[in-house]
């Protein structure tokens, strides 16, 4: 773990400058001084860059092996899912769109060296620990979203309740089922697919081993 720490930081360093730079194009050349709520910085592909400005300074071990499994389980499954379907990665302003695939191509490279830095939180136990910490995730996202919606449009970790999925296949659930119910089999299905990266993480450690 130590000798990946530095790699862990710069990354978080690089991501929150390049985010900041994000929020200001965003903000000033694109929207003319508008902040636009929709880019608040708390989406699943997010959360990666506050977990590497953490994760060297932390010293209790425990913590320190769920940030590592949330880096592979779920960090890894917003940068690959999000090639499934990049209509949001492109913005009229080049720089973004290459910035935002530069991003997710980024998340994918955190979750494998996390998962080569530390084997030891290949655990069960880190991945609930991962996805209590995801679902913390989602309700502070659903916080955010109810509180900030009368400032503008907003919908972070897309489960806004005034807002229809957006989600592909989850959009064509809700429209079955309702919103509410493509919101929880949204947070469920991503639930599951981390767990399918955790199960193929131990398995490829235990072969190591």
């Amino acid at each position: 773990m130590l000798k990946f720490r530095r790699f862990f930081l710069a990354s978080g360093i690089l991501m929150l400058a390049s985010e900041l730079w994000k929020q200001y194009t965003l903000t000033f050349l694109l929207g003319g001084g508008n902040y636009n709520w929709w880019y608040f910085p708390f989406q699943l592909c997010s959360i990666p860059m506050y977990v590497c400005l953490l994760l060297p300074w932390v010293r209790s071990r425990c913590v320190q092996q769920v940030l590592t499994a949330f880096l592979v389980d779920f960090g890894m499954l917003g940068g690959i899912f999000a090639f499934f379907d990049t209509s949001g990665m492109h913005y009229d302003y080049f720089p973004l769109t290459v910035h935002s695939f530069a991003w997710h191509i980024l998340l994918i490279i955190l979750g494998l060296a996390a998962a080569r830095s530390d084997q030891a939180a290949s655990s069960w136990s880190d991945y609930a620990g991962a996805a209590a910490l995801y679902l913390t995730c989602c309700l502070t996202a659903t916080g955010l979203n109810l509180t900030l919606d009368h400032l503008g449009t907003i919908n972070m970790f897309y489960i806004n309740p005034d807002y229809p999925m957006t989600q592909k296949i989850f959009s064509d659930i809700a429209a079955v089922l309702g919103d509410t119910a493509g919101i929880f089999i949204y947070i469920g299905a991503t639930l599951a697919g981390a767990a399918i990266f955790h199960f193929l993480w131990r398995f490829s450690t235990s072969r190591a081993l």
